[in-house]
């Protein structure tokens, strides 16, 4: 006899009260932890490894990923509470509220990492006989005008290199539930508005005040918002089971070409002395400098561009689906999945790998070895946070009741098969 076809048990909705889990997409746990450790291999300098980031291959680098990252898994956990039924339920404040506590754990772990980063530079002058370390990073203000820049530290108007990503971030999330409420209403809208920021922000050179220091942030939050409201936007539309930039071949073979074309600039020299020298006649022109310039701090349209195009090939590349659930991914996806820790640990890890570096009387060999010690005990301190998450919580000897289940996990069972 025929069997009866099987029926998908529907997927029980959630209470009015609490916002319902979107499945978690690997794909953006895994991209975070590649970010987090191209960072990493780039804030140790004079290593081997960094001429295989992909600040070689592209105008963008793993700074701008970590932006659109950032973004999309801001879209993804923080949404939900603004959606209509949620703010009726549960207020506006239960909706901000997260975004800004989380924006306070960014701020508190800056003063950490840059307290932390002033004492590991000024041992490696005291101890290690490199006495240099004190003039570098921006820290020669540090002990020069000491009274001024103790003021500019926790104002976040002094940062010093490699210890200047979080305060944007910081930034960013405080303005977001403004961007997720327009977005609500109109994605297209809300990045327009953020375009348009960009814009005007290069045009005008708008920036966030140093102190002691004249000039602005190297991650000048005006500037860098495009990033992660488009990030935000994606997340956003995702969490809503929608695209914010369906696939459509013309602009993914498009972005495709484009991307190969930047590698080509970079790599074929006469290419790239003809797209440079063509850039800068249209500067001289009267182009805006934003428009021409491969500039960080203005986020300049080319870097824009390669980080928007990469990211678009990367989320509709059927391939990259595949990849990122293999098992040899599931390191980077843990380390994503633990993002600030990961991040603050690699941050103090390669500041001490840059002193013992300047010390050392023959370093080339602490080049090829540091960063993969590095490396290493970063998915170390990753799996260890993994674990201690995933440990059953006791109170006066009861363990605590199991996490409520995932939408993969009810999924499975609406369909008689359970998750290994």
């Amino acid at each position: 006899m025929p069997q009866p076809e099987a029926k998908l048990v529907p997927f029980p909705k959630a209470p009015a009260s609490q916002p319902t889990r979107s499945p978690r997409d690997p794909r953006l746990d895994v991209f975070r932890g590649l970010a987090l450790t191209m960072i990493f291999i780039n804030h140790v300098p004079g290593n081997p490894y960094e001429n295989y980031t992909n600040r070689n291959f592209g105008f963008s680098d793993a700074a701008e990923a970590f932006f659109m990252l950032s973004g999309m898994a801001a879209g993804l956990a923080y949404s939900g509470r603004f959606m209509p039924a949620q703010r009726a339920a549960k207020g506006l404040w239960a909706a901000i509220q997260p975004l800004w506590s989380r924006s306070w754990t960014l701020y508190m772990t800056q003063i950490f990492l840059t307290a932390w980063a002033i004492a590991i530079f000024a041992g490696g002058a005291l101890w290690f006989g490199v006495p240099d370390m004190v003039t570098k990073i921006n820290m020669a203000k540090v002990f020069g005008e000491t009274a001024e820049t103790l003021v500019g530290l926790p104002l976040l108007g002094h940062q010093l290199g490699y210890v200047n990503i979080l305060p944007a971030y910081s930034v960013l999330l405080l303005t977001a539930p403004i961007a997720i409420m327009i977005g609500l209403r109109s994605p297209a809208l809300m990045m327009g508005l953020s375009v348009a920021l960009w814009f005007f922000t290069g045009l005008y050179r708008w920036n966030l005040p140093n102190f002691p220091n004249p000039g602005g942030w190297f991650f000048n939050p005006f500037a860098w918002q495009i990033l992660f409201v488009a990030g935000l936007m994606t997340g956003l539309c995702k969490r809503q089971g929608k695209q914010f930039i369906p696939y459509k071949p013309v602009l993914f073979w498009g972005c495709t070409a484009f991307l190969v074309f930047v590698v080509a600039w970079m790599k074929i020299a006469p290419l790239g002395s003809f797209m440079n020298s063509l850039m800068l006649s249209m500067g001289r022109a009267g182009a805006p400098f934003h428009l021409v310039a491969h500039d960080k701090t203005f986020v300049t349209l080319p870097r824009m561009l390669h980080i928007l195009a990469l990211t678009y090939v990367m989320s509709h590349a059927g391939v990259v689906v595949r990849l990122c659930k293999q098992r040899w991914t599931e390191p980077f996806a843990m380390m994503g999945r633990q993002g600030l820790l990961v991040f603050s640990a690699g941050t103090l890890m390669s500041l001490t790998a840059q002193v013992t570096m300047a010390a050392a009387d023959q370093p080339e060999w602490m080049g090829w070895t540091l960063p993969l010690v590095g490396i290493g005990a970063m998915l170390f301190i990753a799996w260890t946070a993994e674990n201690i998450s995933r440990r059953p919580a006791k109170a006066d000897g009861v363990i605590a009741a199991a996490p409520t289940p995932s939408y993969d996990d009810l999924r499975a069972l609406s369909q008689g098969s359970p998750r290994a």
